[in-house]
């Protein structure tokens, strides 16, 4: 299996992660009954790190369709190259370091691993718009 499809998987792992993360720390601040209620209930602000989980969450779902999509494409097409795979690589290399990096409310170097992600899905863009190195 290509390198960029085993990275497509992992994507979904840590979309997964995201996911429980997020309301790991939601669940901390409003408890147990409020994670098996309805969630019908107002609710005070969310603390730090549950609001910069939950934006990191909402980030990471707005770019990880675009890179399913780019994979697929560029592999349904034949398109998969050693460039591909780099950009594979630094999109999700980058997504994991984004990931803390938000939670601790970490400036500028947050951006630049965001970054570095949109420069892998730059990568995976190019073959599919007929542009190459």
């Amino acid at each position: 299996m290509p390198i960029e499809l085993k990275i497509l998987a992992w994507g979904c792992l840590l979309g997964l992660v995201h996911i429980f993360a997020a309301i790991r720390v939601k669940t901390w601040q409003y408890g147990r009954k409020w994670n098996t209620s309805a969630r019908d209930e107002a609710l005070p602000p969310p603390e730090a790190i549950v609001g910069r989980l939950a934006r990191a969450q909402a980030n990471y779902f707005e770019t990880f369709p675009i890179v399913a999509v780019l994979i697929l494409l560029d592999h349904a097409a034949g398109l998969l190259d050693r460039w591909t795979a780099i950009g594979a690589m630094l999109w999700l290399g980058a997504r994991i370091v984004y990931l803390p990096l938000y939670a601790l409310g970490t400036p500028v170097v947050r951006t630049l691993a965001f970054g570095v992600s949109m420069a892998g899905i730059i990568l995976l863009l190019l073959p599919a718009l007929g542009l190459t190195f």
